[in-house]
């Protein structure tokens, strides 16, 4: 935690919490923002994540209703993985390059098309309903709760196409095509979610870092931190564990740190803005209980360890919880909450 010394009284430490009947090792990862039970099982359907969910109710403030960098573990209503970018120019240039004249016109066009699309078919799905079964309409109704907030992206996405995108002080990152520059590709990723926030493209982002097959470029490393994780006490790949993931912490410290020095109404952007770090995994062992979590900003009192029951985890999905609460949305459950998190108060102005 080193490389966090200076920014300890800006986010809290939380152990002892995990989510209930979620297991799997590595297959728990798509439940990690859902809370969506066994994953590993055959007939494992999973469930809205917590960014899609917020989505709903702030998503149509910005040009992007949500951003997901890397690989993406987002999920939509229906149970569906959305797809993310495993690369950061990417991201910078749908947020802060504007297309020629002639692009806009035909990306309106597509638009208008997909709608079309759209209402054909919900006019036929609707003819439909009223020859199924109960649990077939039942069915219907989630496609139906789909194709509207399809939709409604198709409109909102055409009134966004005639303004224009902001301004910033910043050249397209270069697209990184060695992976084993690990640190490098993260950088970039965390340059283009601080622009994100800073011109308020969007306010819901989901980031994964997926190189651990690869060698990272830091000094002292030489396996990759899969194989580190897996350490079996072994001290150097401790060590180099250890190594690695002070380098992560660095660029996360950096990006909080940037937050924190950003002014916006008379507060900071760190303190407008909710940030969760963490793994669904507490150690190489695959182990799915006592997560490692490090929640930040938000307006909350901070510079503090809230230590759950080791062995009778604290749902994960209470943070998750008091975060939705905290962004307006007047709901009292999010999957296997059971209720918002015990020890997280908010700051006194």
């Amino acid at each position: 935690m080193q490389p966090l010394d200076d920014m300890r009284n800006d986010f809290t430490v939380i152990s002892g919490s995990s989510h209930p009947e979620v297991d799997g090792g590595h297959s728990a990862s798509v439940s990690w923002l859902t809370g969506a039970p066994h994953p590993g099982d055959a007939g494992f359907r999973n469930s809205i994540s917590i960014d899609q969910l917020a989505a709903r109710q702030i998503g149509l403030q910005t040009r992007f209703a949500t951003r997901q960098m890397g690989t993406g573990i987002s999920i939509s209503p229906n149970g569906v993985k959305v797809p993310g970018s495993p690369y950061a120019v990417r991201h910078f240039n749908d947020m802060f390059i504007e297309g020629r004249p002639d692009q806009k016109a035909k990306q309106i066009e597509r638009l208008k098309e997909g709608r079309s699309v759209l209402d054909t078919v919900l006019a036929a799905s609707k003819r439909m309903q009223q020859r199924v079964s109960r649990q077939d309409r039942r069915k219907l109704d989630e496609y139906f709760a789909a194709v509207r907030d399809a939709e409604q992206s198709f409109q909102k996405s055409e009134q966004w196409q005639n303004k224009p995108k902001p301004m910033v002080d910043a050249k397209p990152p270069n697209q990184i095509q060695n992976r084993t520059q690990v640190m490098q590709r993260a950088k970039l990723f965390y340059d283009v979610m601080f622009l994100a926030l800073q011109t308020d493209s969007t306010r819901l982002m989901t980031y994964v870092v997926n190189d651990g097959v690869y060698v990272p470029v830091v000094s002292g490393v030489s396996q990759n931190y899969h194989n580190l994780s897996h350490h079996g006490q072994d001290l150097e790949k401790i060590k180099q564990l250890s190594i690695v993931e002070g380098e992560y912490l660095k660029l996360f410290g950096d990006f909080i740190r940037r937050l924190k020095e950003t002014q916006e109404d008379g507060s900071n952007l760190l303190n407008r803005t909710m940030i969760v770090l963490g793994s669904h995994m507490h150690d190489g062992l695959h182990n799915n209980q006592n997560l490692p979590i490090i929640f930040a900003g938000g307006g909350f009192k901070h510079g503090q360890h809230l230590a759950f029951d080791q062995k009778n985890n604290m749902p994960l999905c209470n943070l998750y919880l008091t975060m939705l609460q905290r962004l307006g949305l007047e709901i009292d459950q999010f999957a296997s909450s059971t209720g918002t998190l015990k020890g997280l108060e908010l700051a006194s102005a």
